[in-house]
């Protein structure tokens, strides 16, 4: 019946709760409030229920009277709906590529694994063991089922294949850019020359020099460098040579292996397990004169041959076992007598394994040279030449498919050669309005090429679809594109820039799939544009002949018309003496007449 104060005691620090309970005091009773921990703080729960009436005020004349009505009224309303802008930036990761080297291990500490003798003597201890051949034993019975099971079943056999492609054809091509590794150092250079790792592709080797004349300044580095190609940030590896590299290739037998051709004409070799300074040079008296502008290497069972190419006019041949000389020189002198003075400046290199002594030369000159390595002379070298560009030939490249058949990139177009046809080429591009300064095939179509040009742009021409135009055409960057490569499924290239900026792009799948019936289509245009080339040509030699005949036989009469003819002394005296004979005739008649006159005379006087 009475009311009574109640006070409630609040604990200020949530340590002062008990897990489970809120404690209240009231005077001298305790109330207990239990609730979850859990539900402390929980969000309000709305549900929905049918609108109560809580007060209903109706409308009141008499207060019109308190307010003015406002005549017009003008009232904003914004009809577009409202948005709101977020911006978020993702937390950048930094990679570090570390590196493992694997050795031969598994052997006891008292044997070396160099000494061949040790090494066989521990064969045939362990051969002996008992254990050994049982162990032997038990595993050929699980290698005998995995090979049979692989007999069985074809893994990768493709079931597929030509629907796959009817899809493909249908796709626009196209290309995109995946990432792009910049020079990192602040005096910009040019990206001369591209190299993908022989393993995968996963890292791309990229030579940097300033090809301009005296604009090498004194702080512009040397250095070139291995991209990750998933790692734009950093290069993974730098090379470090004494003049900057202008090419830069790696050994397909062995990727740690890489051979680069500097500015002062000197060749080094480079071993990836061994750091960035080279392993060896080639020593500057018996190195180029000029720079180098491409070394390739060769097929051969050791796997450490390559021959290199330079503007001194030199192809000359290395073994990276003894880099102090060369084992071989050949100089391009078009009249076959060795002179250097009359060599032409090499820039491109064509080197086919399956044409091991075969090699071809591209010159500043515009002039292919084919070459014969195994030749007896060196005059013999030189096999022929092809004419056809107004400039140096920049790239020079047998088509994969069909070797008899190669591309030059220079001047304004890129053209298509037969080997057996030396007057010009079967196929040619338009003349562009800026110049080409590389060009490759695809590894993967016969009838794809890719070309680059000073305006950054990068062309890819499929002559199957289309001959006049390109059938992509990308702006890559706004400086001049000096390089390219494609990797060897096609899939990727790269197009280096002036500015040492190297961009890494993805063509579309319909530009690097074989298409249905696509080698027969190329090989039958090839065969056609040649015939058409060598009717043109004989046409011309016959036309040359009757030019020929022609001018022979205007010599030949004018020759008699020669001996017929006088002397000019003989015909002066000839005509003084006619002129003469003509005197004394007149002289001789007027004396006539004048005889003849006087008789008259007499005649008539005797008359009169």
């Amino acid at each position: 019946s009475s009311m009574n104060t109640v006070r409630l005691a609040v604990p200020l620090h949530p340590s002062n709760f008990n897990e489970n309970c809120l404690v209240g005091l009231i005077m001298e009773i305790v109330y207990v409030y239990t609730k979850k921990r859990s539900e402390f703080g929980r969000q309000c729960n709305f549900s929905d229920r049918p609108a109560e009436l809580h007060v209903d005020i109706l409308p009141d004349p008499s207060l019109a009277a308190n307010f003015i009505d406002r005549d017009p009224c003008d009232v904003p309303i914004q009809c577009t709906q409202e948005m709101s802008e977020h911006e978020v930036n993702t937390e950048r990761i930094e990679y570090e590529t570390c590196g493992i080297n694997h050795v031969e291990g598994g052997w006891p500490k008292d044997i070396n694994p160099q000494e061949m003798e040790q090494t066989i003597r521990f064969r045939k201890k362990v051969e002996k063991d008992e254990n050994y051949v049982n162990t032997i034993m038990q595993l050929g019975s699980h290698m005998e089922h995995c090979i049979r099971q692989n007999n069985a079943i074809d893994i990768y056999q493709e079931y597929f294949e030509e629907e796959e492609v009817v899809e493909e054809t249908e796709e626009q091509p196209s290309a995109k850019t995946i990432n792009v590794f910049r020079d990192p150092n602040e005096v910009k250079r040019t990206a001369t020359s591209l190299s993908w790792h022989p393993d995968g592709s996963r890292k791309l080797a990229v030579a940097y020099s300033s090809l301009e004349f005296q604009k090498v300044t004194k702080d512009m580095s040397y250095d070139s460098y291995i991209w990750d190609i998933e790692n734009p940030n950093k290069p993974e590896m730098t090379l470090k040579p004494v003049s900057p590299l202008v090419c830069l290739e790696y050994n397909s037998k062995d990727s740690h292996i890489l051979v680069g051709g500097s500015y002062n004409g000197q060749i080094a070799y480079w071993d990836t397990r061994k750091g960035s300074q080279p392993v060896e040079m080639s020593t500057i008296e018996h190195s180029h004169r000029d720079p180098v502008y491409k070394v390739i290497w060769l097929q051969s069972k050791t796997g450490t041959d390559f021959f290199s190419a330079s503007t001194d006019g030199q192809v000359l041949w290395w073994d990276i076992r003894k880099m102090s000389e060369p084992t071989e020189r050949l100089v391009l002198d078009p009249t076959k007598e060795g002179k250097l003075e009359n060599a032409l400046g090499a820039i491109s290199l064509e080197f086919e394994t399956t044409m091991p002594t075969k090699f071809m030369v591209g010159t500043e000159q515009g002039l292919v040279v084919s070459c014969n390595r195994k030749a007896k002379t060196p005059a013999e070298k030189i096999v022929c030449t092809y004419s056809g560009h107004h400039g140096p030939i920049y790239a020079l490249q047998r088509n994969p498919f069909f070797p008899k058949n190669f591309l030059t990139v220079a001047d304004w177009t890129a053209r298509i050669w037969s080997e057996d046809i030396r007057e010009s080429s079967i196929m040619w591009t338009k003349y562009h309005t800026a110049s080409l300064s590389d060009g490759c095939w695809s590894p993967v179509r016969p009838s794809v090429f890719f070309t680059v040009k000073m305006d950054g742009t990068l062309d890819v021409w499929d002559f199957l679809f289309k001959q006049n135009d390109p059938t992509l055409s990308l702006k890559v960057c706004d400086e001049a594109l000096y390089s390219i490569r494609v990797q060897d499924n096609g899939r990727f290239l790269a197009c280096g820039s002036q500015l040492g900026t190297t961009t890494l792009l993805e063509i579309s799948s319909g530009l690097c799939t074989l298409q249905k019936n696509e080698k027969a289509l190329a090989a039958m245009m090839f065969e056609r544009e040649t015939k058409r080339e060598k009717i043109l040509e004989a046409r011309h030699r016959e036309m040359r002949l009757k030019e020929r005949s022609r001018s022979e036989q205007s010599k030949e009469d004018e020759a008699k018309e020669g001996e017929g003819e006088e002397s000019s002394e003989e015909l002066v005296a000839r005509i003084e003496k006619e002129f003469y004979e003509m005197i004394e005739t007149e002289m001789k008649n007027r004396g006539k007449d004048e005889k003849k006159e006087k008789e008259l005379d007499k005649v008539r006087n005797g008359d009169g």
